[in-house]
C-alpha cells in the first residue's frame, strides 16, 4: 500500500518509495510495479501525475483526478510557482550554504537555465578509511531548486564535487561501492521532503511534507545524526 500524504476531491499526494517508477517507461523494462497503477488500484480512481520523480528518488509525488487540475498544477511547476524542498546526503563536508547557478544541457542539445540553493544541516566524519583518506566525510543538505530540470539536483551536486550518495549516473562510483560493501546500501539518498503550492480549485495554500524512507533513516543512524 502506498502512503497517502494528502487527498481531497481534486488532488492526491503520496510518499513514493525509493526504487518505484512513476509510470511505465521503455528505459526500465525490468520494472513490474509503477506508482501510477498502484495508486489507481489502491483508491479505485483514475489519477494523472502532475510532475515526476526519478526512480531512485523517494518522497512527495502529486497526482490530479481531473485533466484541468492536472494542467493547472503543471503550469505552476513550469512557472516556478511551486516551492520544492529536498534532503540529500552528499560525499564530503559541503559548504554551510551555496547557490548553484549552472545551466544544464538537454539530450537534444538545448541549454536550460538551472538554479539550486542549499544549506548544510549536518556533517559526519566516520572513522572508516576511504581511499587515501583516514576517515570518511558526509553531509546532509536541504536543497531548494527553483527550476525543474531533469536530474537537476544530481547534476548540480556533482558539478560542485559533492555528489549525492547512491547516484550511479552522476555520482561517485567508488562511494556507491563503498556504501554497498559497508552497509549493503544501494538507495540514492535523495528525498523530496516538501511541496508548497496554490490549490488550483480552492485557491488555498497547500503545504505537504513526507517523512524519510527506511534506508534514509538507517543512514542517519550510521552517521549518528
Amino acid at each position: 500500500m502506498l502512503e497517502i500524504v494528502y487527498q481531497d476531491d481534486h488532488i492526491i499526494a503520496i510518499n513514493k518509495p525509493h526504487g518505484l517508477l512513476v509510470h511505465r517507461s521503455s528505459i526500465a523494462n525490468d520494472a513490474k510495479e509503477f506508482a501510477l497503477q498502484l495508486l489507481r488500484d489502491q483508491i479505485g480512481k483514475h489519477v494523472s501525475p502532475v510532475h515526476r520523480l526519478d526512480r531512485k528518488t523517494g518522497g512527495l509525488l502529486l497526482f490530479a483526478f481531473e485533466k484541468d487540475v492536472e494542467i493547472a498544477l503543471q503550469r505552476q511547476f513550469q512557472n516556478g510557482q511551486v516551492f520544492k524542498k529536498y534532503l540529500a546526503v552528499l560525499r564530503g563536508h559541503s559548504p554551510d550554504q551555496q547557490d548553484i547557478d549552472y545551466p544544464l544541457v538537454k539530450e537534444n542539445g538545448t541549454i536550460q537555465e538551472a538554479f539550486t540553493s542549499f544549506v548544510t544541516l549536518k556533517r559526519a566524519e566516520l572513522n572508516i578509511p576511504f581511499g587515501k583518506h583516514e576517515t570518511s566525510r558526509y553531509s546532509l543538505v536541504e536543497a531548494t531548486p527553483t527550476t525543474g530540470r531533469m536530474h537537476q539536483l544530481r547534476k548540480h551536486f556533482a558539478h560542485i564535487f559533492y555528489p549525492i550518495i547512491g547516484d550511479r549516473k552522476h555520482g561517485c562510483n567508488k562511494q556507491n561501492k563503498f556504501f554497498k560493501e559497508q552497509w549493503d546500501m544501494t538507495t540514492m539518498l535523495l528525498h523530496a521532503s516538501e511541496l508548497k503550492f496554490k490549490h488550483p480549485v480552492t485557491g488555498g495554500h497547500i503545504t505537504l511534507t513526507a517523512k524519510m524512507g527506511d534506508e534514509f533513516r538507517r543512514m542517519f543512524q550510521v552517521m549518528s545524526w
